[in-house]
């Protein structure tokens, strides 16, 4: 496609609209937000409120905080060591107010996702 578009000014085949589209809506939003400085500061502030609220609750990182590699992307919490405890309703709930966390991928250790590029607040 892009050999085409570059040679003759015109997609192969059918151009994908709807992700140009999108795309170019992505590269106003990261602009008008203050290009990518910007949005790393607002994901690392998402990071914090997200990961101290969890603290606060009881829950723990997967990874040490205090370490320079830990990121502001996605954080990964223990569930609880509790009998009551049911990922299930806990994602349900969330996913009620708008929010989405994924089961964990850490090997064998019993925990969820959250990200934190979104709107949180």
């Amino acid at each position: 496609q892009d050999a085409g578009l570059n040679k003759s000014g015109q997609f192969n085949n059918t151009p994908p609209v709807q992700s140009i589209m999108a795309f170019r809506q992505a590269l106003r939003e990261l602009e008008a937000e203050g290009g990518v400085p910007a949005r790393e500061k607002r994901y690392q502030s998402n990071q914090q409120i997200v990961t101290e609220g969890m603290k606060a609750i009881g829950f723990n990182l997967y990874l040490d905080d205090s370490a320079d590699s830990f990121g502001h992307i996605i954080s990964s919490f223990y569930f609880p060591d509790h009998p009551a405890w049911d990922f299930t309703a806990f994602y349900n709930k969330l996913n009620d107010r708008g929010f989405v966390i994924y089961p964990g991928k850490a090997a064998g250790a019993a925990c969820f996702r959250i990200g934190h590029i979104g709107d949180i607040l």
